[in-house]
C-alpha cells in the first residue's frame, strides 16, 4: 500500500490535503486565506481524510482539526514557517527552476563524504551561505556533502535529532527554496547531497503525531521512550510515512541518498523489516528515475544483514557506518579506554577493521559484556563508510573536543591515512580537513523550561561512564551554539594549509592511483606488530599495486619490508618536512627486501614502479 500524505499542491489555486488519523471520527482542514475557511474531509477505509481547496496559493497556512475539537499542524507538513506549535504551510515544489536535469549522481565507489551542520558551518547557518564554499570542497577531492538533519525542531538551533516534522526544512535555515538551492548547485559543482533523516524517534516538543495515530508502541522502549511502530497494530500507515518521506527528499528535492540514524533502535519483528521494505521501494523508484539513490545507514550492532541483499536474507541497504574502524584508530592515537573504548586498543583490532570490517564478530565485548557482532568479511569494502571523527565522536564528548585538542599534528596526518588509504568510503566531518580546533558541542533551544532542565541533566548523566571532570556547557546556552561554529578563514595558515594541502594530495592519490580506487577486500593484505604497533598494508587491483606501512608509536621503528620483488617508489610520507613533519627516514625507493626505519606517528605510502 502507498498512500500519498501532506498538502499536494496541483497548481492553479488547487491543493490537496491527505492525513493519517484512523482512529478519529472527524477530521476538517483549517485554511487561512487569510480568511478562516473550514474544509470538511472525508475518510477511507485504511483511516486516511482527505480534501480538496480552490483558491489555495503557495504559502497558505492550516491546521487539522480533529473531532471537531483539537487543532494540530499537519504531521506531514512540508513547512512550518513560524515553527513547530504554528500552522503548517502549502509548498509548491513544481515552482522551482532545477538546472540539474542532466545530472547523474555519483557512483557509490567514488564518494568522499563531508559531513556538515547547516548552523555550524558558516556565520550565517544557512542553506545559501554554504553555496560559495562548494567550489573549494569539490577541489579538495570531496564528491558528496552529508547534511546533518533539517527537519523542522523547536527553536533556532539544534543538532537536528529532536526534529517533530520528519517531511518539514528548518525554517531558520532557509526553508524548503534554501535547500533546493543548495541541492541545485551541489550538482552544478558535481557534488551529490545526502541527508541525515531519523526514523527511531522524534524529539519531544511539536510532538503531536500520536494526536492523529498510533505512531508509537510500548511494545518497546529506546532512550528516548516509546519507539517508533513499526510493527504492531496499525503499523502500515506509519511504515507509510517514512516510505513516503524518504521518498519526498528525492523526489521533491532531488536529493542523492540518505543517512538513516541509528537504525539499531528501529524496532520490528515482523516478517519483513521495514527497513526492507523500504530498500525495495527506494529500488522501485531508482528504476523509474533510470538512476541511484542511496541508504546508508548508521548502526551500532555490527549485523551485516544490514547490507546483505534480500536474496542472502539482508535488508539490502547500500553501505553502513563502521564504528568499529573508528574506535581501533581513535584507541591506537590517544589510548583513551574509558566507556566503549574500552573494548579495543590493540593493532590488531585496527588489522581486522580493515581486513574484514566489523571487529567485534562474535567475540566478547567487555564493555557490552556479551558477545557482540557477526562477520562482515564477505561484505566489499564500499559498503562500509570509515572516519576519524564525525558529529557524535566529537560532540558526544563532554567538552566536544575535536582530535587536534587531543593529539599532535603528526597523529592527525596519521589518522588522515588510515581513513583515506583503507579500502572503504572515507568520510570526513567539516573542519577536519584544516585541523579546525573549535569544539562542536551539543546545543538545542527548546522552550520548555522542564525539558531544558531535563536536557541539562540528560547530559551530565550520559558522561559517567566516560569519567570526565568539570561541567558540560549548557546545551542551551547561545554561547554554546557560537563556540561550536568553525573558523573557515584559519585553513589558510601556518599548520593548517599544510593539513589542507595534505588532505588534497592523499585524495588525489586515492582517486588516481587504481590499487587504492578499488573497494576490493580481497585484494590485500594487512598485518600488525603489536609491540612496535605498526601496521603494514598492501593493495592491488590489476597491474597496479600499493603499499603503507603505518607507525602508531612516537618512537621510530626498524622494519623489513616483505613485498613482492622490483621497484617501489615512494609516494607520499607524511614524516616529510613538506607536511611539517620531522623529515622522512624511509628512502625514495625500495628495490629489495631490507631492513627500513619509519618515523613515529607517521605513515609511507609506496607504490610498484617496476615488477621484478
Amino acid at each position: 500500500m502507498s498512500i500519498r500524505i501532506g498538502a499536494r499542491y496541483e497548481g492553479n489555486g488547487r491543493c490537496e490535503f491527505i492525513v493519517w488519523a484512523p482512529q478519529a471520527s472527524e477530521v476538517a482542514t483549517k485554511l487561512f486565506l487569510p480568511e478562516v475557511t473550514m474544509i470538511p474531509m472525508e475518510r477511507d477505509e485504511w483511516g486516511y481524510w482527505r480534501a480538496r481547496a480552490e483558491n489555495v496559493m503557495p504559502g497558505a497556512q492550516y491546521l487539522y482539526r480533529i473531532n471537531n475539537d483539537e487543532e494540530r499542524p499537519d504531521p506531514a507538513s512540508h513547512f512550518q514557517p513560524l515553527g513547530v506549535h504554528s500552522p503548517s504551510a502549502v509548498v509548491a515544489h513544481g515552482d522551482f527552476a532545477w538546472s540539474d536535469q542532466t545530472w547523474a549522481g555519483v557512483p557509490q565507489e567514488e564518494l568522499v563524504i563531508y559531513e556538515l551542520h547547516t548552523g555550524a558551518f558558516t556565520p550565517e547557518g544557512t542553506f545559501d551561505a554554504i553555496i560559495p564554499r562548494l567550489a573549494e570542497l569539490r577541489a579538495l577531492g570531496v564528491t558528496a556533502i552529508e547534511l546533518m538533519p533539517v527537519a523542522e525542531f523547536p527553536g533556532e538551533r539544534n543538532w537536528g535529532y529532536d526534529g517533530v516534522y520528519p517531511f518539514s526544512v528548518h525554517h531558520a535555515y532557509g526553508g524548503p527554496a534554501g535547500l533546493k538551492r543548495l541541492v541545485n548547485a551541489c550538482h552544478e559543482a558535481g557534488l551529490a547531497v545526502i541527508l541525515d533523516v531519523v526514523y527511531n524517534h522524534l524529539g519531544p516538543e511539536g510532538n503531536y503525531l500520536s494526536r492523529f495515530a498510533p505512531y508509537f508502541t510500548d511494545k518497546y522502549r529506546t532512550p528516548w521512550g516509546s519507539a517508533i511502530n513499526f510493527d504492531d497494530a496499525r503499523s502500515d500507515g506509519v511504515r507509510n510515512y517514512f516510505i513516503e518521506n524518504a521518498l519526498h527528499w528525492f523526489g521533491a528535492y532531488h536529493v542523492d541518498g540518505l543517512r538513516l540514524d541509528a537504525i539499531h533502535a528501529i524496532y520490528d519483528l515482523s516478517a519483513r523489516h521495514f527497513l526492507q521494505e523500504l530498500a525495495e521501494r527506494v529500488a522501485e523508484f531508482s528504476a523509474r528515475q533510470g538512476r541511484k539513490y542511496l541508504l546508508l545507514a548508521e548502526s551500532d550492532s555490527n549485523d551485516p544483514r544490514v547490507v546483505r541483499p534480500k536474496e542472502m536474507g539482508g535488508h539490502g541497504l547500500d553501505a553502513q557506518w563502521l564504528d568499529d574502524f573508528h574506535h581501533s584508530l581513535r584507541t591506537l592515537l590517544t589510548e583513551e579506554r574509558c566507556g566503549y573504548y574500552a573494548d579495543y586498543g590493540l593493532v590488531a583490532h585496527l588489522v581486522k577493521a580493515i581486513r574484514e570490517g566489523f571487529v567485534y564478530s562474535g567475540e566478547y565485548s567487555p564493555h557490552r559484556q556479551r558477545k557482540h557482532g557477526s562477520s562482515s568479511a564477505d561484505r566489499p569494502g564500499h559498503q562500509f563508510i570509515v572516519f576519524a571523527r564525525n558529529h557524535d565522536q566529537v560532540g558526544n564528548r563532554m567538552l566536544g573536543e575535536r582530535l587536534p585538542k587531543l593529539v599532535s599534528f603528526d597523529a592527525l596526518k596519521l589518522a588522515a591515512g588510515a581513513v583515506l588509504i583503507s579500502p572503504f568510503i572515507p568520510l570526513l566531518f567539516m573542519g577536519e580537513e584544516y585541523a579546525e580546533e573549535a569544539p562542536f558541542l551539543y546545543f538545542v533551544s527548546h522552550g520548555d523550561a522542564d525539558l531544558i532542565r531535563a536536557v541539562r541533566e540528560g547530559r551530565k548523566e550520559e558522561f559517567k561512564a566516560f569519567e570526565w571532570a568539570g561541567e558540560p556547557p549548557d546545551p542551551q546556552a547561545v554561547e554554546t551554539f557560537r563556540q561550536s561554529k568553525l573558523d573557515w578563514e584559519s585553513r589558510k595558515h601556518g599548520r593548517r594549509r599544510v593539513m589542507r594541502e595534505f588532505y588534497r594530495e592523499l585524495l588525489r592519490l586515492r582517486r588516481e592511483v587504481p590499487a587504492l580506487a578499488a573497494f576490493d577486500k580481497n585484494n590485500l593484505e594487512i598485518a600488525g606488530q603489536e609491540e612496535l604497533r605498526l601496521v603494514f598494508l598492501r593493495r592491488w587491483s590489476g597491474g597496479s599495486q600499493v603499499f603503507c606501512v603505518m607507525n602508531f608509536d612516537r618512537r621510530k621503528a626498524v622494519f623489513n619490508a616483505a613485498l613482492p620483488s622490483g621497484r617501489w617508489k615512494k609516494l607520499l610520507d607524511s614524516a616529510d618536512e613538506e607536511w611539517e613533519g620531522v623529515g622522512s627516514s624511509l628512502p625514495e625507493r625500495i628495490e629489495a627486501e631490507k631492513s627500513l626505519t619509519v618515523s613515529g606517528l607517521s605513515f609511507a605510502l609506496y607504490e610498484l614502479e617496476t615488477a621484478g
